[in-house]
Formats: C-alpha cells, sequence, structure tokens
C-alpha cells in the first residue's frame, strides 16, 4: 500500500475521524478486502453493516 497525502485520505480512515465506524471495523474491513481485492472498502463496510450508503456517499462529496 502506497502512502497518500492528508489531501487523498483513504475512506476508511475519513470514516474513523468522523465517528462513523471504529479502528477495529476499518481494519476488519481492510482484512477482508485484503482477501477479496477486487471489491470496494465501502462496498464491505455496508455488506458488514458498519456503515451505510450515505456515509460513503459523505465521503466521496468531500473529495470535489
Amino acid at each position: 500500500m502506497s502512502e497518500k497525502s492528508t489531501s487523498h485520505e483513504r475512506i476508511g480512515e475519513f470514516l474513523v475521524k468522523i465517528g462513523a465506524m471504529s479502528a477495529e471495523q476499518r481494519d476488519e474491513v481492510l482484512a477482508k478486502q485484503e482477501q477479496e481485492p477486487d471489491r470496494l472498502f465501502g462496498e464491505i463496510a455496508i455488506e458488514l453493516g458498519y456503515i451505510r450508503d450515505e456515509v460513503v456517499d459523505r465521503f466521496l462529496q468531500s473529495k470535489r
């Protein structure tokens, strides 16, 4: 994984920062994503019931 600058914050870091998920939940999603690299972080987090679609939309809006 390459490091990204603050302006390119990753979705998992953003979700923890805004309190939408815990660091442990983020780590669980990342572990599952390593097993299934073609899947998106948000897709896995929604499937596990950690977040809703609206939270992913909020992240995407913050990047525009």
